[in-house]
């Protein structure tokens, strides 16, 4: 049946119906054309949907052709050059006591006798200590020693002076000097004399070695005195001059610093001799005791002695 057209209906409004109807076709192609994927029309947003939308995202995204291509083998990291040492039992025709310890700096490694955590009293050998621990307190105060009392602490490390020695001691506190050791060098055998002497202050090797260690880091002396420390360490002379060093050749001696002990305990009737020294990459404690009708020298050879028994053979 035909449809009448209203009183108030234009002429012309069913082609103009038609004509909306139709734009709203073509839209709608033209969207679904926009989303189809790989269409000439194909949208942006649509396209890229999931895509990696920059550089660090698509770097995590799919493998490209770049990413699947053999990547270099990193280089190895070469083998640190070993210790001088070698750890190893020693059987030694040495009377009395004896032990010994050395120290990687590279990693903190320690090795040594099985008997490395005894003690023994240091003698002079805590001297390293205290002038290392005046001159980072003077230095944490924001003061310069003086020239004079740089000269004193020369004599102490040098010449082993024990008069400057215990005036340093009275100054730094008496004992409380070395329970600063014991804390700041993190030590774990070793403790304070009964007596409260810097003398009889008990160090074990193992011990000695982690001293080495922390007066080689700057922890002991701080960052200012450090390597004016270790330079006086390396000029030790006469008496004070012998045991571990004394086992390398000639030219590598004036590299390694030094600190020896040496005393005849009368009370015990014994000699102790204690050697600590410091070379690039390790430190080493030994320490010997012995009767004391022996005398000084024959501990000052055996520090030498199981030094030489445990250095590796050269090429």
């Amino acid at each position: 049946m035909t449809r009448q057209r209203r009183a108030d209906e234009p002429a012309d409004a069913s082609p103009r119906r038609l004509i909306a109807i139709a734009v709203v076709l073509i839209c709608l192609v033209l969207v679904s054309l926009r989303l189809l994927p790989g269409s000439p029309f194909e949208s942006r947003a649509a396209a890229e949907w999931g895509a990696p939308a920059g550089p660090a995202e698509r770097a995590t995204g799919a493998p490209s052709d770049r990413s699947s291509r053999p990547s270099p083998s990193p280089s190895p990291t070469p083998e640190p050059e070993p210790l001088p040492f070698e750890a190893k039992e020693l059987d030694l025709d040495i009377e009395g006591w004896y032990s010994w310890s050395v120290l990687d700096r590279r990693t903190g490694e320690i090795v040594g006798s099985d008997n490395m955590d005894e003690t023994s009293t240091t003698a002079s050998l805590i001297k390293a200590w205290i002038v290392a621990d005046h001159l980072r307190r003077a230095d944490e105060k924001g003061q310069t020693p003086s020239d004079a009392k740089l000269a004193d602490a020369t004599k102490i490390i040098r010449d082993s002076d024990n008069t400057r020695t215990q005036q340093f001691y009275n100054a730094l506190g008496g004992s409380a000097s070395i329970k600063r050791l014991l804390s700041t060098c993190e030590l774990t055998d070793s403790s304070v004399a009964s007596d409260g002497g810097w003398s009889r202050t008990k160090l074990s090797p193992r011990d000695t070695a982690r001293m080495g260690a922390c007066i080689a880091d700057g922890r002991a002396a701080g960052p200012k005195w450090t390597k004016w420390l270790l330079n006086e360490m390396r000029l030790v002379r006469g008496g004070g001059d012998f045991g571990i060093r004394k086992a390398f050749p000639a030219a590598e001696r004036k590299n390694i610093a030094i600190k020896n002990g040496w005393i005849d305990r009368t009370k015990e009737q014994e000699m102790h001799i204690n050697c600590l020294a410091i070379g690039d990459t390790w430190t080493m404690g030994v320490m010997v005791r012995y009767p004391i009708g022996k005398g000084y020298e024959y501990g000052m050879k055996n520090c030498q002695k199981i030094t030489e028994a445990l250095l590796r053979p050269t090429t």
